[in-house]
């Protein structure tokens, strides 16, 4: 069983003090990980992971995860070689198929099929694996829900991250898949592996750590209407409740799921921090 690993996805523009002051509150907090997202509108990821390493000292740097059409795979490739030498080799490259068809448009770039953009994916990481042939390459994560990108992923990445929504989340409306359908996107994972070790990693959505259990539950549910409380509550991307009832949670979904990198947005950067403590 791997042992835990949490990571914070960063996503809000700001000053070269508030992005360095965050990063050091991540490291500091104990988390192992500080991602930036790939959006229009959001912090710019390789800059913004630059000037994360010029702020901390241990902690791991990741692209969570670059959206595959925004970027040239050969250019990319190229930048991402001179990130990793020039974070002292503590970048984690994390790439995606893109699912916001609006940020397309805003760019220009064909939104296309499904099967044009998971080709432009496959495209970028064939370019990353030439690129650092004969040398350390960085660790890959790919980050998916459907059969061909965790199939995919299964061949080529050293980390699995399941995004934990449901279909109606395709076009950036926020969709959680129910306990069940998670369950079995983490079985379809071991399969595909087959027996091919891998780490897999679960995107966070919601944290409360507080003695009203319920309450908070009930705030999820106002987030998430399509899915009801007892659901929201067996839900591994929903972390509500105490600190020692969602280490236990997280724990349960360890051993269940396999999953044992959980990721969550800056939001709960803190709320997270008694429960990594606690899992220490």
């Amino acid at each position: 069983m791997r042992p835990f690993r949490f990571g914070v996805a960063l996503y809000v523009p700001g000053s070269r003090a508030e992005l360095m002051a965050k990063c050091r509150q991540a490291e500091d907090l104990g988390y192992d990980v500080v991602g930036v997202v790939d959006h229009l509108g959001r912090v710019a990821p390789l800059p913004t992971l630059l000037l994360a390493a010029e702020a901390t000292e241990r902690i791991r740097l990741n692209t969570y995860v670059l959206n595959a059409s925004f970027h040239n795979p050969v250019l990319l490739a190229r930048d991402l070689a001179a990130l990793d030498e020039f974070t002292g080799g503590r970048l984690e490259i994390g790439m995606g198929a893109g699912y916001v068809r609006e940020e397309f448009e805003a760019a220009g770039i064909d939104w296309g099929t499904p099967g044009r953009r998971f080709g432009r994916l496959a495209d970028l990481v064939t370019e990353v694996e030439r690129t650092f042939a004969g040398r350390s390459r960085p660790p890959l994560l790919l980050g998916g829900r459907g059969d061909r990108m965790l199939t995919f992923a299964a061949a080529h990445a050293d980390t699995i991250a399941l995004t934990g929504t449901a279909p109606g989340a395709a076009e950036g409306r926020l969709a959680l898949a129910g306990p069940a359908a998670l369950a079995e996107r983490a079985g379809f994972v071991k399969r595909v592996l087959g027996g091919r070790d891998a780490e897999l990693n679960l995107m966070v959505h919601f944290v409360r750590i507080t003695d009203d259990r319920r309450a908070a539950l009930e705030a999820a549910h106002e987030l998430v209407p399509h899915l009801g409380v007892e659901e929201l509550g067996a839900l591994a991307t929903v972390l509500a409740g105490s600190a020692e009832a969602v280490a236990e949670q997280l724990r349960h979904t360890r051993e269940t799921l396999g999953a044992s990198y959980f990721t969550v947005l800056e939001d709960d950067l803190t709320r997270l921090a008694p429960v990594i403590e606690k899992l220490r």
